[in-house]
């Protein structure tokens, strides 16, 4: 009956990361015929794995170093009104930046850390160093109510349509924080392109959130 059992939930695991990749299939994030990639699953495995994962919270399975920056640069302007809840990026945003600040190698997965190839500095952020995030769109602080009132330029998130199926809190932030995955979706779930949860043709995905 063990037996039976561990079967039967590496048959659902199977299952449900073969139709995640026929939805990265054709996307960057489709590392099938990447030759930097040392193994033979270069689909789901370059993040994932199904055995020997390292323990993350905000990621099942998760099988790619993690970033090495300790702190970051954060976003600051007179106008960001979100100042003093922003942080260093949290769990989710911190995977992203595992390949997208530059700092870790691609080919760093199931327990290697010496790789050589790194992310193409059109997709990479962070600057040089990889800890520059003062230019880019501000990650990792509390988008509330209360946020959107004091701001005025903001729908406030708990009672405004996502146009994805429920509120902006519901879909798009996480524990009420504004993270990489906000606007993007690592699986391609949305089918749209540069991995975003929904279009950006006149400002669509930006006007979700901005009333301005």
């Amino acid at each position: 009956m063990k037996f039976f059992k561990h079967y039967l939930m590496m048959m659902i695991l199977f299952a449900f990361m073969q139709g995640g990749y026929s939805q990265i299939a054709g996307t960057a994030h489709d590392f099938s015929t990447e030759s930097w990639s040392p193994t033979t699953n270069r689909g789901c495995g370059v993040c994932h794995t199904t055995h020997q994962s390292i323990s993350m919270i905000s990621a099942p399975l998760w099988n790619h170093e993690t970033t090495v920056v300790a702190g970051y640069t954060l976003y600051n302007s007179p106008t960001f009104d979100g100042t003093s809840t922003i942080t260093d990026p949290g769990a989710s945003s911190r995977l992203c930046l595992s390949c997208h600040d530059g700092t870790v190698a691609l080919e760093n997965f199931s327990g290697i850390t010496n790789g050589t190839n790194f992310i193409d500095h059109s997709a990479r952020i962070g600057g040089v160093a990889g800890n520059d995030l003062s230019t880019d769109h501000p990650i990792s602080f509390d988008y509330t109510d209360a946020l959107a009132t004091s701001d005025g330029g903001l729908f406030p998130p708990t009672t405004t349509n996502s146009g994805l199926g429920s509120s902006i809190d519901n879909d798009m932030l996480f524990a009420s924080r504004m993270e990489c995955a906000s606007c993007h979706d690592v699986h391609n779930r949305f089918g749209v392109m540069h991995l975003l949860k929904m279009s950006n043709a006149n400002s669509e995905l930006c006007l979700t959130c901005h009333n301005k």
